[in-house]
C-alpha cells in the first residue's frame, strides 16, 4: 500500500467537498498549530517542532472564541482557547491551588452556541468546579468570565475540553500536566506531549444532524458479492448464509466499526496533519517521556512507533508497573505516559491509525526537524464477528434470534416504555431473569434495590444456564437494536484488529496500578447497567433510557460501591465517570487499575469500585461525543 500523504487509505472515494490536488497542497504545508484571525499555518515548508503555548503556574486567563483555520484546503471556522488549537498546555503543579478564569468571546453569530465551559478531565475537584452545564454550574454565557478555583492535588498527564454543546469538536481541547511533589518512579530525559484527535470542516451539528439521518454514512465497506463467495469456499454455504441472516437481521454490518471515521475526518497530531509533520527532537540515547492523549470526539486510536519499544508508565495520569509494548489502543478520553529510548537512527514515525483502517495520523521523532521516516501501510481493515458481539458460545443462530427478539420487541406496538420514575440502576438483576423468556413472570414482581455485597461477582447478572439478563426498561424498546448474550470481561484481549498481528500489544489485563486499592473495603453494592443503543436511529443510551428520561444513579456519600457494565451494542463506548475514579477490577473482582475512563468493547461485560467521596451532582456518560449528545448519558448524585 502506497504512503499517502492525506493521512487517508489509498482507494478511498474522496469526499466532493475540496478538491484533491489542492487538498494535498495546502495539507503538504502545514507546519503547525493554527494561528488566530489567519486560517494559515505558520512556518510554510518546515516540519512543525513546536507545540500549542505551555501556561504555567496557579493563575490562567482562558478566553474561549472563534478563529479561522484550514486543515483541508477548505476555509473553516473553529473554536479555540486563546486563539491555539489545540488549547494551550496547563502546566500545573501537585498541592497547589489554580485560578482560572475563563471567558467567553464567541460571537454574537456563531453556529458553535453562545454558552461555553471547561471540564477539566479525571482531575478531581469540587463539583461546581467540574465545568458541565446544567450539573455542575450555568455555563459561561457570551461577555461573561467564570473563575475555577480549586486544590490540585494529584499528578500526571490530563487534558481538558468544552463540555458545551459540540465545542470540544470544533477545537476547545487541551493538554494538562500536573508535576508531581515526589519524584516520579521512572526517569526521562526530555518529554513531549503527543495530543491525538480528529477534524471535520463540516459544522458539528450538522454532522450530528447526519448521523441521526444517515448513520451509515461513512460505512463505505460494505461486504461484496466476492467477500460472499470467498466465505463460502472458507467457511462453506450454510454458516456463510447463517452469518449473513443474522447480520441482516441486526440491520447492522460487520465492518461498522465507527460512525464517523477517516472519510469525514481528517487526523491531527498535536493540531497538525500527517503532511505538517509534528517532530518531536531528541539526542540519541536519550530516554523520552510521551504524554499520549486522545482528545478525539469519536476516534479509537491505535499507536505504534516502528523500531521503538515503549514502555507503558502511567495510564489516565497514575502510575502503573511499567509494561513493554509494540503498540497500544488508546480510546477518546484516555491517556497513557509512555517512555521511549531512541536510537541507532535520527527518524521514528509516530503513527496512530483508526480503529476502522480508514486512515492515520503521523508524526516524527527526530534529531533535528525536517527528518521523515518511512509511514508503514494502514492494517487490513478488521472485520466484526459473533464473538465480538459477545455471542461467541452461543452461535450465529442465538445472535439472530436476540437480534431479531429486539427488532420485534422495538416494533410490538408498545412503544418505549415509560420508567422516567424508575431508578434503572438499582434494579436487581442477580436471580430475576429480565431476559426475552423471563420478562413475562418478571413483570410484576418489585424491583428492589441491589445490594450484592456477599453474592458471587462472577455470575452476577446472569440467569439460569449463564445467559445475561437484560434490565425490563430494554424489553419492547424501540431503541434497543441488540442485546448481548454471553458478555466476558476480555480484558487479555487487545481489540479487533490487532489480535495476532505479530506485535505485542497492550491490554488492560498488563495495566496494574503501582499502589493497591486505596479504599481497601469491599462494595456495600452492585449496581449494573446496559450500554444500549439503536444503530439506524442513532439512539445512545443506559438500559434504553436516553438522557433526558433518566432518573439520577443516586450514590450515598461515603459509600464503597460496584459498577458492572454491559455493553449490549456492537459499538466501543469508553465510559466516563466525573468527580470519582473508577477502579477497574479483574474477571475475579480484584483491583487492577485506577482509571478515570473505562472502554468497552462490544459484548463485553466490565466492573469497577467507586467511592462515592464526591458530594453533588455528576456527569456519567460515553466520551463519543455524538453518543452522549444522543443520550448515553446519566446524572450521578452523591448525597449526605
Amino acid at each position: 500500500m502506497k504512503f499517502d500523504p492525506t493521512g487517508r487509505v489509498p482507494g478511498r472515494p474522496r469526499t466532493p467537498l475540496a478538491d484533491p490536488s489542492r487538498r494535498r497542497f495546502v495539507q503538504g504545508l502545514a507546519a503547525g498549530g493554527a494561528v488566530a484571525g489567519l486560517g494559515l499555518w505558520p512556518g510554510f515548508g518546515r516540519a512543525s517542532t513546536g507545540a500549542p503555548p505551555v501556561l504555567s503556574g496557579t493563575e490562567f486567563d482562558l478566553v474561549i472564541g472563534e478563529m479561522a483555520v484550514n486543515f483541508t484546503g477548505r476555509p473553516a471556522t473553529a473554536v479555540a482557547v486563546n486563539g491555539s488549537l489545540p488549547a494551550p498546555i496547563l502546566r500545573w503543579r501537585e498541592g497547589t491551588t489554580v485560578n482560572l478564569r475563563v471567558s467567553n468571546a464567541l460571537p454574537a453569530r456563531t453556529v458553535h452556541g453562545h454558552q461555553t465551559s471547561l471540564h477539566w478531565h479525571g482531575i478531581i475537584l469540587p463539583a461546581n468546579m467540574d465545568g458541565v452545564p446544567g450539573l455542575s454550574f450555568n455555563g459561561i454565557q457570551r461577555g461573561e468570565t467564570y473563575h475555577y478555583r480549586f486544590n490540585v492535588n494529584q499528578a500526571g498527564t490530563y487534558w481538558y475540553h468544552s463540555h458545551s454543546g459540540f465545542q470540544e469538536q470544533a477545537g476547545v481541547y487541551g493538554a494538562i500536566i500536573i508535576d508531581p511533589l515526589a519524584p516520579p518512579p521512572f526517569s526521562f530525559d526530555r518529554e513531549h506531549v503527543v495530543l491525538l484527535s480528529d477534524w471535520t470542516d463540516l459544522s458539528p451539528t450538522a454532522l450530528f444532524e447526519r448521523l441521526k439521518k444517515m448513520p451509515e454514512h461513512d460505512n463505505l465497506y460494505m461486504q461484496t458479492a466476492g467477500d460472499f463467495f470467498r466465505d463460502i469456499r472458507e467457511d462453506g454455504l450454510a454458516a456463510t448464509l447463517r452469518d449473513r441472516k443474522a447480520w441482516g437481521e441486526m440491520r447492522m454490518t460487520p465492518t461498522d466499526l465507527s460512525d464517523v471515521n477517516a472519510n469525514t475526518y481528517t487526523y491531527l497530531m498535536n493540531g497538525t496533519t500527517s503532511p505538517g509533520n509534528w517532530t518531536g527532537l531528541f539526542r540519541s540515547g536519550e530516554k523520552v517521556l510521551l504524554r499520549f492523549i486522545n482528545g478525539s470526539s469519536m476516534t479509537h486510536f491505535d499507536v505504534r512507533i516502528p523500531g521503538l519499544k515503549m514502555t507503558v508508565v502511567a495510564a489516565d495520569g497514575l502510575y502503573v508497573h511499567p509494561v513493554t509494548v509494540d503498540e497500544f489502543r488508546i480510546a477518546a478520553a484516555e491517556t497513557y505516559d509512555v517512555i521511549v529510548e531512541p536510537t541507532g537512527q535520527d527518524a521514528f514515525t509516530i503513527f496512530a491509525q483508526d480503529m476502522g483502517r480508514t486512515g492515520y495520523v503521523a508524526g516524527t521523532l527526530a534529531v533535528r526537524a525536517g527528518l521523515r521516516a518511512a509511514v508503514p501501510s494502514v492494517d487490513p481493515r478488521p472485520l466484526l464477528t459473533m464473538a465480538d458481539m459477545g455471542h461467541g458460545g452461543h452461535g450465529s443462530h442465538d445472535m439472530a434470534a436476540a437480534a431479531a427478539a429486539a427488532h420485534a420487541a422495538g416494533s410490538s406496538g408498545h412503544g418505549a416504555m415509560d420508567h422516567s420514575g424508575m431508578d434503572h440502576a438499582a434494579i436487581g438483576h442477580g436471580a430475576m431473569s429480565h431476559g426475552r423468556a423471563g420478562h413475562a413472570a418478571a413483570k410484576g414482581a418489585g424491583h428492589a434495590p441491589m445490594g450484592h455485597g456477599g453474592m458471587d461477582h462472577a455470575t452476577m447478572g446472569h440467569g439460569a444456564g449463564g445467559m445475561q439478563t437484560h434490565p425490563a426498561s430494554e424489553q419492547g424498546n424501540p431503541f434497543v437494536d441488540m442485546q448481548t448474550m454471553a458478555p466476558e470481561p476480555r480484558l487479555d484481549d487487545p481489540g479487533i484488529g490487532l489480535r495476532n498481528n505479530g506485535r505485542r500489544v497492550l491490554t488492560y489485563a498488563d495495566l496494574r496500578s503501582t499502589f493497591d486499592d486505596p479504599d481497601g473495603r469491599e462494595p456495600g453494592r452492585t449496581v449494573e447497567l446496559h450500554l444500549t443503543g439503536h444503530m439506524e436511529r442513532f439512539v445512545w443510551s443506559f438500559d434504553g433510557i436516553k438522557f433526558s428520561g433518566a432518573e439520577p444513579l443516586r450514590l450515598n456519600y461515603g459509600e464503597r460501591m460496584r459498577i458492572v457494565l454491559v455493553n449490549d451494542t456492537m459499538m466501543t463506548h469508553p465510559i466516563h465517570l466525573h468527580g470519582m475514579w473508577s477502579d477497574l477490577e479483574d474477571a475475579d473482582g480484584q483491583f487492577m487499575v485506577r482509571k478515570h475512563t473505562v472502554d468497552m468493547p462490544p459484548g463485553t461485560k466490565r466492573s469497577y469500585r467507586v467511592r462515592a467521596d464526591a458530594l453533588g451532582r455528576w456527569a456519567y456518560h460515553c466520551h463519543l461525543l455524538y453518543h452522549m449528545e444522543a443520550g448515553m448519558m446519566r446524572e450521578v448524585r452523591v448525597e449526605e
